[in-house]
């Protein structure tokens, strides 16, 4: 048995007490056909898309203007320069018509820049880039039953340079002029949430998908980095139905917010002698069949403290230079205290901003944690948003829990699973950001344990409402994001019943 300190320790029983048609858009022709029958040719709506009028005709802006030097086509492009305390957010009302199909486009350049729509009637769109070049983003939504108007809005994030716009356009079905004044620019964008306010160098919060090339529902699996008791696996021994490997964990060093790694000696003797070299080519190869590999922070030995810019700045630049040189695709935040949303967000999205696309990150909270928004671990989570993969809570060793209905639930039930995920789902985190984080046998932790079926059952239960418990959700999200399992090792000793049952039963969804 190593020492303690290379432990998953076990988290203190807590309880707490609390109380219209069908539409289909042709491509060919560009026709909005509905289910009633009629038929609208598609225009662009936007005014002054290419700001080829030479001013902000159409347009209200908070810090744009229109310049000559630098333009995707034309004459002309927009530059707008964000402040301390404002986005450099520029918006156009146009008129719509209600059950119709859109198109949202723009060209533009910059870091953080976003395009999205307001007051759509049902999901609002929102879209972001950083390039150094022109990039188009792009995206779309339909109109609730009584739209008549929305706000297109682009803008970049506090503090950041200039960006620029050009060739914006809406495409759809046009509608009646709107009777009211254009919407006043306002930022950031309800995707973003009230906690992601201005910071020394700014939080950007929005809604892109997530990294490219992962399946619909992940299942993801912590890796040790240590002997416990549980088999001793090389990162090859992982069963490939794990989309998502977390090396738990990386080490705090001296130094405020800095992160080091380094295979345990202990675990690399039981393995025949696990070599830096072989530990880099095992995450290659996991990478190269499509599966992610990201380094875990928390447990003791990993406990940091991010809570000013130096410590932000120590933690991303160590992050990133592990990423690199081990082959990692991001970052998982298990810490179990001590978290500041504001600069742990500023310093994961400056991870993220060197990463780009493909950066995975993933956060295992306790379910104490993720009780309401006004708690740390939630701010945090909501924070970073727009680079975040999943949110995969720990429910297990945590006793009774309030569900998202008030009413209390105790763990190592179906209920207690889908009546906390219930809360993360209304309290803003987008559907495929949440998971189920349960343990691989009743070894893994001291509480919390469900079988296999029960977790299939709950993530039923949460995307189509079957196979539901006493607590049904008032609605369903097909989307639901996945599970999660301390620890591929743990599973390996138990059989991989977590591999086995819960990865194809997520990849079988829908």
């Amino acid at each position: 048995m190593p020492p303690a300190r290379h432990r998953r320790r076990p988290r203190a029983v807590r309880t707490l007490l609390a109380g219209a048609g069908a539409i289909a858009l042709g491509l060919s022709g560009l026709v909005l056909v509905t289910g009633t029958g009629a038929r609208a040719a598609d225009v662009d709506l936007i005014t002054n898309g290419g700001f080829e009028a030479g001013a902000l005709t159409g347009w209200s802006c908070t810090g744009g203007t229109v310049q000559s030097a630098t333009v995707r086509s034309g004459s002309f492009a927009l530059r707008s320069t964000p402040g301390a305390g404002d986005t450099g957010e520029c918006t156009q009302t146009v008129a719509v018509k209600p059950s119709s199909a859109y198109t949202l486009s723009s060209w533009v350049q910059g870091s953080y820049v976003y395009l999205g729509a307001r007051g759509t009637g049902g999901t609002d769109p929102s879209t972001w880039t950083t390039s150094a070049g022109w990039a188009q983003l792009s995206t779309g939504f339909t109109t609730g039953p009584t739209t008549t108007s929305v706000t297109v809005y682009l803008h970049g994030w506090y503090g950041q340079a200039a960006f620029l716009a050009d060739d914006v356009s809406l495409v759809g079905p046009g509608g009646p002029q709107p009777s009211q004044s254009p919407t006043p620019p306002s930022s950031p964008s309800p995707t973003a949430t009230a906690t992601a306010t201005p910071t020394a160098t700014g939080t950007p919060t929005g809604t892109p998908t997530k990294p490219p090339g992962l399946p619909g529902h992940l299942l993801t699996g912590y890796w040790q980095n240590f002997d416990n008791g549980a088999a001793v696996q090389r990162i090859s021994d992982v069963p490939a139905a794990y989309d998502i490997i977390a090396v738990a964990f990386a080490d705090a060093t001296t130094t405020p917010g800095a992160l080091s790694f380094t295979l345990d000696p202990a675990l690399s003797s039981r393995l025949g002698g696990y070599t830096d070299a072989r530990f880099k080519a095992d995450i290659a190869a996991k990478r190269a069949a499509g599966k992610r590999v990201v380094l875990s922070v928390g447990g003791q030995n990993g406990t940091v403290s991010v809570a000013d810019p130096a410590s932000a700045a120590n933690f991303a630049s160590s992050a990133w230079s592990l990423m690199q040189t081990y082959g990692f695709d991001g970052i998982d935040i298990d810490l179990e205290n001590g978290v500041n949303a504001t600069y742990l967000g500023q310093a994961l999205h400056a991870v993220a901003a060197k990463a780009g696309s493909g950066f995975v990150l993933t956060m295992a909270p306790q379910t104490i944690d993720m009780q309401s928004t006004g708690m740390e671990y939630f701010k945090l989570a909501l924070n970073v948003k727009d680079v975040l993969t999943i949110v995969n809570m720990q429910y297990y060793n945590s006793g009774t829990m309030n569900g998202c209905d008030g009413n209390v639930y105790a763990q190592g039930t179906e209920n207690f699973l889908t009546a906390l995920a219930c809360i993360q789902l209304q309290g803003g985190l987008r559907p495929d950001q949440v998971g189920l984080g349960v343990p691989a046998s009743t070894s893994a932790a001291g509480g919390g344990y469900v079988s296999a079926g029960v977790v299939d059952d709950a993530l039923d239960c949460l995307a189509a409402g079957t196979d539901c418990g006493s607590y049904r959700p008032a609605t369903t999200w097909p989307g639901i994001g996945g599970a999660m399992t301390w620890s591929t090792n743990w599973d390996a000793s138990a059989g991989s019943p977590v591999a086995n049952t819960i990865g194809a039963h997520l990849h079988a969804m829908p």
